[in-house]
């Protein structure tokens, strides 16, 4: 039973990062408030004084819950009677570990965007808070709320496709296709020092390779990576190339790029096993194509005909009203909601909760190194370590 054993009503919510002009950080406040379980009304939003109290201003918080720093602002919430229960880092992806340590330590859940650290070693330190810390990590890899990638996931697992034998998953944007030195999304997502040393691979090829895992349930035994920056000058990857060996015999290949000029947010997830094929694709997220071998392709619909439990689940309005990104990102806060909530009392959560963890965010650390070890040794093959 946790301190919070007798809270009702919703979860009280803080954000590190995320203040005045950052794109996820609007997107995470939106993803929290959609099904009712949080309530922001704390904050560390910049790291910047002045653009924190400015940020936080904007958002309606009290001028006594806007921090400056991290460090503060967990102290000071786990020693307050209304402090918040859980707390949401969408900071660059270099400040991770510390803000997720200083608030698991405080005992108050982290949900924290992906990947999960910069580097191995801030990962494996991470990973160590979290075991022994009575609070909850919850990583963002969004894709996996979605009601279609739901019933992709049921499907395998129900042995529809049969033994699985190639796995094709791509992840292509053209937004860094050339230098861009004024635009603060693009400055931290290329500096290694702030991003990781994966580039493309980090920023998107995780969630990429996530997917492939979530839905396949296979795991890398040894992959090849091709990593190259195409844009002069640019000291991460914006484009790899990796061949995959599942354990089990299947085969796969991902791809993703942020050069791949007319793709915005491609990405996209095939699958194939001796008795069909299953095929999803990110920017038509309420259609999942199965192909039984033999026979004619059959296209699925969220909420339609054929539609499972696990996608009706999580899925709001009736087939034919487009659900989406920010609804997929719903899905995983309030799957993670319930989790809390069962945490307060020490109760079970619902079945069927299902949310990334620590394990998803030490999968995708070990997959970017395991590329850039590979890359460099001229896409020798490796294992993840």
């Amino acid at each position: 039973m946790s301190r919070y054993s007798d809270r009702t009503g919703p979860i009280k919510l803080g954000m590190v990062g995320g203040g005045q002009g950052a794109f996820i950080g609007g997107v995470h406040r939106i993803a929290s408030r959609i099904d009712g379980h949080y309530q922001l009304v704390a904050g560390a939003l910049s790291s910047t004084p002045e653009k924190a109290q400015a940020s936080g201003r904007e958002l309606g918080l009290a001028d006594d819950r806007i921090y400056s720093d991290f460090e503060e602002m967990a102290r000071t919430e786990a020693a307050r009677d209304d402090g918040i229960e859980a707390v949401a880092i969408v900071t660059p992806n270099h400040m991770h570990a510390a803000a997720a340590t200083a608030f698991l330590r405080a005992g108050i859940h982290v949900i924290c965007d992906k990947p999960l650290t910069a580097t191995m070693d801030d990962a494996n330190a991470l990973a160590a808070e979290v075991e022994k810390a009575d609070a909850l990590f919850v990583l963002t890899h969004n894709y996996t709320g979605y009601p279609m990638i739901r019933q992709a996931r049921e499907m395998v697992a129900n042995g529809d496709l049969g033994k699985l034998r190639v796995v094709q998953v791509e992840y292509p944007q053209d937004w860094l296709a050339e230098d861009m030195p004024d635009v603060k999304q693009a400055q931290w997502r290329t500096d290694p020092e702030r991003s990781g040393a994966g580039g493309a691979t980090g920023d998107i090829g995780t969630h990429a390779i996530h997917l492939a895992r979530y839905v396949t349930g296979l795991e890398i035994d040894r992959l090849a990576a091709d990593l190259d920056a195409f844009v002069p000058g640019r000291k991460v990857d914006d484009n790899a190339h990796v061949l995959l060996r599942y354990s089990g015999g299947a085969k796969g290949m991902l791809w993703c790029s942020q050069v791949a000029v007319g793709h915005e947010n491609a990405l996209r997830l095939r699958v194939f096993g001796e008795k069909g094929g299953l095929e999803w694709y990110q920017e038509e997220p309420n259609r999942l194509w199965h192909t039984p071998f033999g026979e004619p392709k059959r296209l699925l619909t969220r909420n339609g005909a054929g539609a499972s439990e696990a996608s009706t689940r999580v899925s709001r309005i009736p087939g034919g009203h487009p659900e989406g990104y920010l609804e997929g990102f719903a899905n995983i806060y309030t799957e993670a909601a319930h989790a809390i909530t069962a945490h307060r009392t020490g109760a079970t959560p619902p079945a069927g909760v299902h949310f990334p963890g620590i394990d998803d965010g030490m999968f995708g650390v070990r997959f970017v190194a395991a590329c850039v070890t590979s890359s460099k040794d001229d896409a020798a093959w490796v294992g993840l370590g």
